[in-house]
Formats: C-alpha cells, structure tokens, sequence
C-alpha cells in the first residue's frame, strides 16, 4: 500500500485580490482535494501576517468540514500557548459531534505570529514566555478525561460529552516536537516546508521514544511529513511559480510580508541580496517542477524521513493553477502506485 497524501492549507492571500477571498479559495481547494484523494485537509494557525488569513482554523474546518463529506479536516494546527485549553476541547468536541470521525486536532506551541501580536493575544509578557506546553497539555486532556481528585479543575468537563476529542497530533519544526509527540502518545507531524532539523532524526527520536496515551485518546504512532508542493504541465511555468512562492516567503523571512505576488510581479521584482539569500536558502524545502518531477522528488523527501504520510502545501498565486497543481499531484503520486485514498 502506497502513502497516503494530505494538505495544509495557509489560506494565502494573492495580490490584487481581497483578502476575504482566500477564505473561499480555501473551501474550493478542499473540494479538490476530496476528489482528488486526499486524506486530510488542514488548516493552518497564523495571526498578523499580511501573506495569509489563517487567523480562526476552528472556523475553516467548519466551513471545510461542511463543504466537503469524506475527507478529514483538522487543525495544523492550533497553537496551544494561544488559547484556553478548555476552549480548545471544547470546540474540537462540538467539531466531532458535528462531523463525527472526521475532524483532526493538530497542536503546536509556537505563536504563529510576531512577538508584539503574541502579547496582544496571550494577554501578558509573562505568558509569552512560559514554558509550560505540557502542563497545557495536560489541562486539555483533563477535560477530557478527567483531573486528579485534588487538581484545582476536578470536575470541569468539556461538552459536548459524549463524544471523544478528536485523534490529537503535536506539530513541530524541531526534535522537540518529536520528543514531545512520543511522550504524549500523539500523532507527530514535522513541518519540512520550514524546518531545520533532520526530518529522519525528527522521526527516529518519535519511534524510539513513543509510549501509548492511557484513557480516551490512546493512539498508534504516525508521522506525518510537511512538504512545500508547486507542480505544473509546463516545466517553465512552474519555475516561475514557484519564484513567485520564494520571493513570498523571502519577504516574510526579512521582515516585510505582504501578499503572494504572480509570477510576472516575481520576475519584475528587484531582488535585494537578503531576498536571494532566503530564496537559495528555502530552495531546498519546496518540491517544483513537472507532475512526475515533483512526485519523485517527494517520495524521496518521504523516504528519507521515514514518514508515514506526506502532507502538502502549495502556494501559487492563481487559484485554477494552485487547483491543478494539487490534481497534478496526487495524479503522478498515483501513477507511481504509491498514494493511498483510504
């Protein structure tokens, strides 16, 4: 059996249009992704960053979930330090109740945002910084599962009740990630459109170190890999869109975000040394090129991190051509016999 493939949707916001449309851009792609086979669809946490409106994923998975009747949507993820961890349960259990054995709730610990927007929505510098994910941790499967007789929070619990938290998976761009995943007995999902540790080490410290989750939310170790995907007919053309994604993500890594430009504003733009240094330096993370280039090339990032899934995001300025890349995809992982729809 082939590995399965999902998506990880950022929701970009193209320039030229308002950002309100990414919104409806997003519930397209999924119906994409649905058909085309996708396992899971994922919505991305984010928060001031003028690229992308993945502000409330609680709400796309919703707005995805509804839209959609087979394929699991969840989070990638909830940053934690973010919320309320009884908010947190709460809301992914009405999510379950509302779209049951669909929902998936991926959780990070990073801001998702700049530090001055971390403040405003931690609501103190102290809480910035705290290190205290697994004491979160903790609170949300308490209600849940339930707290100690003399925990402060006995007897609060998350309703609905008589559904389960959705499967829980702790997303990370480092070993802690790993280290953290299998202390929890959670899914782990390593972030390789970004990361800069060794995926296969990431995932070798996850198998070593898993030990199954006791109450409601026992699970079966699983990795997940994070791939930045740009495909196209035309090997031209796909070079220029995924310039375009660079130059995108080169804005962000020096300190000026904004919208995610077409191919044709890329290849206008006047590249500052810094740019070109951050595009050379992310060249590696982003799998672009023909269908059957970039199948290839994933299957072998999927390889190399002993991965049990891939996870694809795609970045590209037009929606019918971010829609074909996406087909284009999962038709060439197909051909190679390696994608699995179940």
């Amino acid at each position: 059996m082939g590995i399965p493939i999902s998506v990880l949707d950022l929701s970009p916001i193209p320039s030229g249009t308002p950002a309100s449309q990414a919104l409806h851009d997003t519930v397209e792609l999924a119906r994409t992704a649905e058909a085309a086979g996708y396992r899971r669809y994922w919505l991305a946490e984010h928060h001031n960053i003028a690229s992308v409106t993945s502000s409330s994923p609680e709400v796309m998975i919703s707005a995805v979930a509804s839209a959609t009747s087979t394929i699991r949507v969840g989070s990638g993820g909830i940053m934690l330090p973010n919320h309320s961890p009884l908010k947190v349960a709460e809301t992914f259990r009405a999510l379950n109740g509302l779209f049951a054995d669909r929902i998936d709730l991926g959780l990070g610990r990073a801001p998702g945002t700049d530090p001055r927007t971390a403040i405003a929505l931690r609501r103190s510098h102290q809480a910035l910084t705290a290190d205290d994910f697994p004491d979160q941790f903790a609170e949300l499967r308490g209600y849940v599962d339930g707290f100690d007789p003399e925990h402060p929070f006995r007897g609060i619990v998350a309703l609905p009740d008589d559904v389960p938290l959705p499967p829980v998976w702790i997303l990370g761009s480092s070993y802690y990630g790993a280290q953290a995943a299998a202390a929890f007995g959670t899914g782990f999902a390593y972030a390789g459109h970004f990361g800069g540790a060794d995926a296969g080490e990431a995932t070798r410290i996850y198998r070593e170190g898993f030990r199954p989750s006791e109450g409601s939310g026992a699970q079966e170790p699983h990795v997940i890999l994070g791939a930045a995907a740009i495909a196209h007919p035309d090997a031209e053309r796909a070079q220029q869109l995924g310039r375009a994604n660079a130059l995108s993500m080169a804005r962000l890594r020096t300190g000026t975000p904004g919208p995610l430009p077409s191919p044709e504003e890329a290849a206008a733009h006047d590249w500052s040394a810094a740019e070109e240094r951050v595009a050379q330096g992310m060249a590696s993370k982003v799998s672009v090129g023909t269908p059957e280039e970039v199948a290839e090339d994933l299957m072998r990032k999927a390889r190399e991190a002993d991965a049990d899934e891939l996870m694809i995001t795609t970045a590209i300025h037009d929606g019918a051509e971010r829609r074909q890349s996406l087909q284009l995809v999962a038709e060439a992982l197909g051909a190679l016999r390696l994608v699995s729809t179940n």
